[in-house]
Formats: C-alpha cells, sequence, structure tokens
C-alpha cells in the first residue's frame, strides 16, 4: 500500500510580498504562490500597509498554491496536517476587537516616523537609549514595535478610543493573521509567539513574559497585548471561510528566527538573509550574550512549550535589497531587480564610487537614525555599471560589519569554524540568486559563504516548526538537514587582504559622511 502523502503549509509575509508553500514530508515544496502588496509613503521616512490588504494576500496565496499543487497530482487537501507562519517582524498594528477592523495602516519597521519619541525617552529615561537593554536586549529605536505603538497611541484618536473603551486589540503581522484566521470576531486567538516578542522591546528576554516594569514606563496598558506562545506549538486551528479549515497552525516565527531553523544553525553557526533589508543572526545557544558592539541580544527560537530557549546576537541592516528596488522603481535604472547583476558585472570595481543606503538611517551596528543616504566618489568617468555594483558593495560592506561585531563579541568560542579555521557564513533570501553579489560577500569577508539548494529558508523554517509540534519531523531531523550543505554553493573569496582592508575604509569613510543629514528634507 502506497504511503499517504503528508504535507505542510507554510505562510510567508514579508516586507513586500506574500508567498504560501506546501511542502511534502521529505520537506520538497509542492506547490507555491507569491504576491506583492502597496507599500504606502505618506511622509520622508514613513512607511505603512494595508492590514487588510495582506489579509486577502495570504487568503489568495493559500488558495492559489493549493491549486497548483491538486492539478500537478498532489492530494493536499486530505494530506496537509499543519500550517507555519513566518512574518516580518516589529511591524506594528491596532485593530478593533468587535469590528476586526484595523484602527489605522500598520505601520512599518523600516518607518523612521518615532525618531522624536526616542529622543525625548532617551533623555528621559537614566539609562537613555540603553535603559531596556537589561530586560529587553534592545536599544530604544525607531526600529522596535513598543515605539510605534506609542506614536498610534498618542496621535490616533481612533487607537486612543478603543483602549479607553476596552476593545483595542496590538499585535504584529503574526498576531494579526493568527486572529484573524482562528476566527477573527468570533472568538480569534489573540498570541504572538517568543521571536516576535523579543521585537517589541517589551518582552523580558529571561521570563518570556511582558516586562510590567517596562510597560508601566511607557504607559502600555497590559490588556492590549496578545498571549505569548513558543515557536512549536499548536496554536489554534483554521476557521471556517478559508480554503485550510480545520487545519492546525502549528508553528509561528518572526522571519529571521524562521530562517536560522531553516538553515537549521546550531550554536555557534550564523546567517545572513538577504531581502528587503539584510539580517545576520548568531546562534549562542542557551546563553544571552550582551553585545558590546552595536549588535541586538535577540530570541533564536524555542521549539515548544518545555523546550530550551536558544538566544541569539543579531544585526539588521535596513536596506538592502530594498536598494535594488529603489534602482529600479525610483530611478528607472534598471527594469527588473535581477538585471542588476549583468550591469554590475559589466565593469570590474566600482570605479571608487561608494554608495550608502541609509534611506531611513542606520542600523546595526552604527544606530544612526540621523544618517541619510549618500553616494559618493563621482566623477566623469562613473557611468551606471559603476552605480549598480556600489550598490551590490553596499549590502556586502554592511554585512560585513555586522560579522566584524559579531565575532568581537562572541569570541573565538562562541563561533563554530571548520577544520580550515574559517567560519561560514550561511546565506538565503531573494537576493542570494545573484551570483556577483555572493562573490562580492565572500571577497570582503575573507571567508566562504554557503548558499544552500533552496534560498527561501525563511518559509521552510516555519514549516519545520509547524511539523515538529505534530511530529511529522523531530528535531533531530531538522537539524540533520545540515547535511543538505552537501548540496549547496559555496563561494570563496578571491580578494586579497590589502585591497580588502583598504576598500574597508573607503566604505567606513563613506559611512561617517551619511551623519547628521536627516532634516535636509525640511
Amino acid at each position: 500500500m502506497a504511503e499517504v502523502e503528508v504535507f505542510v503549509g507554510s505562510i510567508d509575509q514579508g516586507t513586500t510580498s506574500t508567498r504560501f508553500i506546501i511542502y511534502d514530508r521529505s520537506a520538497q515544496a509542492v506547490g507555491s504562490h507569491q504576491v506583492e502588496f502597496t507599500q504606502f509613503y505618506p511622509q520622508a521616512g514613513w512607511v505603512e500597509h494595508d492590514p487588510m490588504e495582506i489579509l486577502e494576500s495570504v487568503r489568495l496565496c493559500v488558495q492559489k498554491a493549493i491549486d497548483k499543487a491538486t492539478a500537478d497530482g498532489h492530494n493536499v487537501d486530505n494530506g496537509l496536517k499543519a500550517i507555519g507562519l513566518t512574518n516580518q517582524r516589529e511591524t506594528t498594528l491596532v485593530w478593533s476587537k468587535s469590528t476586526g477592523l484595523p484602527l489605522y495602516n500598520a505601520i512599518v519597521w523600516m518607518d523612521a516616523r518615532t525618531s522624536s519619541i526616542c529622543r525625548k525617552l532617551e533623555k528621559e529615561l537614566p539609562g537613555g537609549r540603553t535603559h531596556f537593554v537589561e530586560t529587553c536586549g534592545l536599544p530604544i529605536s525607531t526600529y522596535f514595535s513598543a515605539l510605534k505603538l506609542l506614536w498610534l497611541l498618542e496621535n490616533v484618536d481612533a487607537v486612543k478610543d478603543a483602549v479607553e473603551a476596552g476593545d483595542a486589540l496590538f499585535g504584529t503581522i503574526d498576531s494579526w493573521l493568527i486572529w484573524n484566521m482562528t476566527g477573527g470576531v468570533n472568538g480569534g486567538l489573540h498570541v504572538t509567539d517568543v521571536s516576535n516578542a523579543s521585537r517589541t522591546m517589551l518582552m523580558n528576554l529571561k521570563n518570556l513574559d511582558w516586562d510590567k516594569p517596562t510597560l508601566d514606563t511607557l504607559g502600555i496598558p497590559a490588556e492590549i497585548l496578545p498571549k505569548i506562545v513558543s515557536n512549536a506549538e499548536i496554536i489554534g486551528t483554521v476557521s471556517d471561510g478559508w480554503p485550510i479549515f480545520g487545519i492546525p497552525i502549528s508553528g509561528c516565527l518572526g522571519d529571521q528566527h524562521a530562517a536560522m531553523l531553516g538553515q537549521a544553525c546550531r550554536k555557534g553557526e550564523a546567517k545572513s538573509t538577504y531581502g528587503t533589508g539584510a539580517f545576520i543572526l548568531l546562534n549562542t545557544g542557551e546563553e544571552v550574550i550582551k553585545s558590546k558592539h552595536g549588535l541586538l541580544t535577540t530570541l533564536a527560537f524555542k521549539l515548544g512549550r518545555e523546550a530550551p530557549t536558544n538566544y541569539a546576537l543579531e544585526g539588521s541592516i535596513a536596506i538592502a535589497g530594498a536598494a535594488v528596488q529603489w534602482l529600479r522603481d525610483g530611478l528607472d535604472m534598471i527594469s527588473t531587480a535581477s538585471e542588476i547583476e549583468e550591469l554590475a558585472a559589466k565593469v570590474d570595481s566600482s570605479g571608487g564610487v561608494y554608495f550608502v543606503p541609509a534611506f531611513n538611517g542606520l542600523f546595526a551596528p552604527w544606530w544612526r537614525d540621523d544618517a541619510r543616504g549618500v553616494c559618493i566618489g563621482i566623477t566623469r568617468f562613473t557611468n551606471k555599471s559603476h552605480i549598480a555594483r556600489a550598490v551590490l558593495e553596499s549590502m556586502c560592506f554592511q554585512v560585513k560589519d555586522v560579522l566584524d561585531s559579531m565575532h568581537k563579541d562572541a569570541g573565538e568560542k562562541g563561533e563554530v569554524k571548520n577544520e580550515k579555521g574559517e567560519f561560514l557564513l550561511r546565506v538565503d533570501g531573494g537576493a542570494t540568486i545573484n551570483n556577483l553579489l555572493m562573490q562580492i560577500q565572500a571577497d570582503l569577508l575573507g571567508n566562504p559563504v554557503i548558499r544552500p539548494a533552496d534560498i527561501e529558508t525563511t518559509a521552510l523554517g516555519a514549516a519545520y516548526a509547524a511539523g515538529l509540534a505534530i511530529g511529522i519531523w523531530t528535531e533531530d531531523e531538522i537539524f540533520a538537514s545540515g547535511e543538505k550543505v552537501k548540496l549547496a554553493t559555496t563561494f570563496y573569496p578571491t580578494l586579497d587582504e590589502e585591497r580588502r582592508n583598504k576598500k574597508v575604509e573607503s566604505w567606513c569613510k563613506a559611512v561617517s559622511r551619511t551623519f547628521d543629514l536627516a532634516d535636509l528634507s525640511l
């Protein structure tokens, strides 16, 4: 008798697009669908999403992916056993418990409107910018959800009124989707997972619960917050009205944490995801390492209610692939994102041009929200190809800045190296299909870069968590997937150390030119 097909579905709700991927028992994708959705830029430095459009994008992707897999002969209707969810982190919204409608657009993680709230808190609180680091691992920054929630509470009457009436629910995108998928106004579950909660600035990293002193200090009412769950447990079942009605939602992780799991990063191993931004995480095991070099202390994952908690050091880069989108949509320099590789490959260097994409400030390790983008070193010799190459190099320089900080924080004992003494960087995300980008990255790091056969490790990580919770996979099987490295492509450095050091020195000079430029637009 033939083995019954078993599938796990993964919702991957990102910053610019949503996708749904269906995996079989061997973690191979058998069907997927992806759609982009609208980015709103109401003012300079502001970025918003329509939560209803995001919800509909998920619904559409689920249906289309199931249709495709079914058309290919897979019995998804009977074989789908679990749903995993992964999402853009920090993006913040408040909605009405009674109507189910958002009270304002979602404020996106890269939005910088809260800089004045940040400055005010830094002045008022005795610990300044690092006042909450001891409890949550995060500095006061426009990046994190708590500041966005404060802005909504201070500036949007509908939010203020709903909070006073006991009708407001706060959440990141995972909470919004799960609430809607498990019933919405008819008993929807208001939850978030430990990884998403760790990015709000409101969760205590040690006890994995909302930190009451932080809530009191910021004036945030606890009753609007979701319940915190682990990354791999049955959260609830999908309600009527969805094509996946009755299926358990059993995995939930923020996108970068899901990518760590998808890459099977054990203690001492790191991955870099290249998407809209770039995010580098090093698994520090059950040890909370406090950064002295501009990184974030955060959660890696907790794979079950009683499972141990793995922590991580993270370096977050706001603009990576988004700079390529800007070349495409803002400057019309390319017509598709994939064209940048061919354009940049027409020259063998950037011709002395350095591009720093500080569109909304700089994140790790600089943490300068007064920074703005610069392109320097331009001469009459400069052409489109030099600028395209400088954009690719900017992603790689930023990743190198973060990894340099990581090496200092983790030390020799905190990192796993191969038999040649090399630190291997696992990479994933849409931009990694660009071979030139990957080669530049290896050259600037002076270390090998490993790209897996399946670069969509974020969706895979959410599927792993969901499958783990219901017994489709074991932890050993998931982490043994490090065997997939054998199918990976490895990029080895070819740049000599002297040239590498010179380029890094020039890059640091370019970064210093971005500071204190935020008020130029006034």
